[in-house]
This record gives C-alpha cells, structure tokens and sequence, in this order.
C-alpha cells in the first residue's frame, strides 16, 4: 500500500530527530566518560599553567625600604629578560644538560641490558630478580636520597670509611653530578628495566626460534631481532626520561643541606623553588618555570621527531633475515 502524503511527510520529519537519538547515543556515553578526565586536566594542568603564564607577567614593586606594601605592576617580558639573562639560572640549565647527557644514556643502557639478561634463556629465578631490582623505585624519592646522602658523608658513611681505609681522602660529594646520577640510576633502573622486560615478553617465541634455527647466536639475537622489535617501548621510555630529567629537583635539593658544592640553585627548579619561597619573586619564578616547561615541551618534540622511525613494520619483518 502506499502511504499517503501526510504519513511520508510525518516519516521524513521524524527522520533528523531518529538520526540526533542514534548521535546522542553513540557520543553520549564516551563524553560522559570522559568529562571526569577533561574537568581534572583542566583544573589540575590547563588552569596552574594558565596562572603562572599570567604571574610571569607582573612584578611586585616595593618602594621605601619594604617594610610598606608592595604594587604590582605589568612588565610583560621582564621576568622572563632577568631569567635568562642570570647567570644562575643559565648555569642550572648547564648542570641539567651534563645531568640528562650521563644519566639517560646511561640509565637506559642498563635497563635495556637488565631486561636482555632476564629474557634470556639463561636467568633462573626471573620473578627474584625482577622484583629485588625494582625494589629501589618502589622507595619514595625522599628517602632514598637521604640513604644516599647518609652513604655520601665522610665521617658516618660505612662506605667512605672502606675507601679511606685503603690510604687518601675520598670525597664523593665534591663532584655532585655523578652523586645525582647514581641516585637517578639507583631510583630508576628497575621501574624502566620492567617496562622493557615487559615488551620483550611480547615478542612472538616463533621469531626467536627461526633466528636459533637460523643459526643466530644469543647476542646477535638480541642486537638484531629483540632490540629493535621493542622500539617502540625504547621511544616511550626516552621521552618519559626526557621529561622526568627536566624535573630534577629532590635529589641535588636534599644534596643542597649537606654539601657547599650543590648551591640553591643547582638546577632550574631549584632556581624556580628559590625565587618563589626564599626570595618571595613570584614572577620570577612563574618565568623561569615556565621557561622550563618550554624547554621540555621543545626537547620531546626534539626527541619524538628522532625516535619516529619510517619504515618501521618494515624493520620488523627483515628482522629475522638480519640475523642470518
């Protein structure tokens, strides 16, 4: 039968508010899913970044010799022109680049050589070793840097006196970069060697197999066939250990009461931290952080850009074929 002209012109009305239902109930539930994240992001990161990038815009102007009140005043760039143009904050950034220069490669070699010796064949009690050399990172960072700082001082560390003990003086905080880096190392190796440990796992046993029938040797097979199927956990933990580095803060800041060498500030966010609760600067610090979060957002863009390999499926294919 055919419909007559009023039920067709009901049916086509009602067409655009059954297609808005079918929308309302495909979009509906991931945007109620994920409003709590985006009204957390907000609050916690969007709005605390929003409000240093103004504070970094005004300065607090005390006329007379401070004991009035103080007016703030716009000044547009000057905290960021008195940041970059201080020597300290300058010398911080220096101290971060030596840091990040020993500390990630250093850190990520290790754990990648951590995680190849468990996945061989030739480690027993995997799950022990796993968990005693991710035993550190589950230590707050607080506490394990004044279990360092304890073993770093002359005088009560068990440590020094076994060095004395075989003739000279041994100062292992005169130096404090390599003090802060095998804090960083000790901290971090396990969390990231798991990590690794983890891809690995997931490598097919069929790939491996054909590399031994192949007649490829346990080294050629983890330069050539483990290492680069795991690529991709590799770019994730650099970038995270690029951004981590930047925030260097507790280890040098705890180092800072106990050693003359390691200065207020030692590292940018020490910097930020001594502007804002010694100096009372808010600008200034609002500046020189966020001329820090500039400078991470830059380094992993660097970072993404030179770990985002072309032809990567590819790679993993001619994987066992390298081998040979």
């Amino acid at each position: 039968m055919t419909p007559t002209a009023p039920t067709a012109a009901r049916a086509v009305a009602a067409a655009p508010s059954r297609t808005a239902a079918v929308r309302r109930r495909r979009y509906g539930a991931p945007a109620v899913l994920l409003a709590p994240f985006f009204v957390l992001f907000t609050a916690a990161t969007l709005v605390p970044i929003g409000y240093a990038v103004y504070l970094s815009l005004y300065a607090e102007h005390r006329s007379g010799l401070g004991f009035g009140g103080g007016e703030t005043v716009f000044t547009g760039l000057g905290n960021y022109t008195r940041a970059l143009g201080d020597g300290a904050f300058r010398g911080g950034f220096a101290n971060l680049l030596q840091y990040c220069l020993l500390y990630i490669p250093l850190m990520m070699a290790l754990a990648l050589v951590l995680a190849l010796l468990l996945d061989s064949a030739l480690v027993r009690a995997r799950r022990f070793f796993q968990l005693a050399l991710f035993l550190p990172h589950a230590v707050p960072g607080t506490i394990a840097a004044l279990v360092w700082v304890y073993l770093y001082t002359p005088g009560i560390s068990p440590v020094i006196g076994a060095l004395n003990s075989f003739g000279g003086q041994s100062d292992l905080l005169g130096h404090p970069l390599p003090a802060v880096v095998n804090m960083a190392v000790w901290e971090w190796t396990g969390y990231n060697m798991v990590i690794f440990f983890a891809a690995l796992q997931a490598i097919p046993r069929e790939v491996l197999e054909a590399a031994v029938v192949d007649g490829a040797g346990p080294l050629r097979t983890a330069l050539s066939i483990k290492v680069p199927l795991i690529r991709s956990s590799l770019t994730v933990v650099g970038l995270f250990t690029v951004i981590g580095s930047l925030q260097l803060f507790t280890e040098p800041m705890i180092l800072h009461g106990t050693t003359p060498s390691v200065v207020s500030t030692w590292s940018p966010n020490m910097y930020a931290y001594t502007a804002a609760f010694e100096r009372h600067d808010y600008g200034l610090a609002a500046a020189s952080s966020v001329l820090l979060a500039l400078a991470a957002a830059a380094l992993s863009f660097v970072v993404t850009r030179a770990t985002r390999g072309r032809g990567g499926r590819a790679r993993s294919q001619h994987a066992t074929e390298a081998a040979v």
